[in-house]
């Protein structure tokens, strides 16, 4: 299921000069961040939770998995070149399965890791705060990954459309309408962290159970439908 040379190649194209510049400016922003408010406001348990929940994963983690899930794909797609490649002897899921495992590690080691060093350095991991959120933007990298993956399959627009999922949805629709919250991968993530971190400091609408249970569906059947859309696409380039 796995295809070294797929994934070279998507790595190449992900962590090319722009794309990892971009990648770059987030996680940089968030350690910023951090070590401003360390310096001026000292260790403090409910403040890095304010900011690791606020900043981390409700914009970062999402604006990453948006980068790293459609970039790897849409743009082949674009461009046509993905014609090259499903005319190779390597199966559509293979090819779908493999470029998922690529933005899931991209998108784990360019928001986890710096969601862990900035809860470092505001509270020192005071309450477990910086190891709950760590693990809040693991699994959530790994549902991004698959739906914004989806997205790149599926439409032309799907950096457009993963922002308004992300910034409008999550961000606008999430904070106003509480109905929304079942439907948000953030709020998922936020169950796990809940469990892991101090009481109080971390809240969730969503139950463990459920948002597990939400989790799991969202990446296996993004991954499943993806690899159909791409057999799809394949039989319409045939033709």
């Amino acid at each position: 299921m796995y295809n070294p040379t797929v994934a070279r190649l998507t790595y190449r194209a992900l962590l090319g000069r722009r794309r990892a510049a971009i990648l770059f400016v987030l996680p940089g922003l968030l350690l910023l961040i951090a070590a401003a408010i360390r310096g001026f406001n000292g260790a403090d348990d409910q403040v890095a939770a304010d900011v690791l929940g606020g900043f981390a994963l409700a914009t970062m983690v999402p604006l990453i998995g948006v980068i790293a899930g459609t970039g790897a794909i849409g743009p082949e797609i674009d461009d046509g070149s993905i014609v090259y490649l499903l005319a190779k002897p390597v199966k559509r899921p293979t090819i779908i399965f493999t470029k998922l495992i690529v933005a899931i590690a991209v998108t784990m080691v360019f928001s986890a890791v710096p969601t862990f060093i900035a809860g470092m350095i505001l509270n020192g991991n005071g309450q477990q705060v910086a190891v709950a959120y760590t693990v809040a933007a693991l699994v959530a990298s790994i549902a991004y990954s698959a739906l914004f993956l989806l997205l790149g399959t599926v439409s032309r627009h799907a950096v457009v459309i993963g922002l308004v999922y992300a910034l409008v949805w999550e961000a606008v629709f999430g904070s106003l309408i509480s109905g929304a919250r079942t439907l948000s991968v953030q709020q998922w993530a936020l169950s796990v962290a809940q469990k892991v971190s101090g009481e109080g400091l971390i809240t969730s609408d969503v139950g463990l159970p459920l948002a597990v249970v939400l989790l799991a569906a969202v990446t296996v059947a993004a991954t499943w439908f993806a690899g159909r859309k791409l057999r799809t696409l394949t039989l319409a380039g045939d033709e």
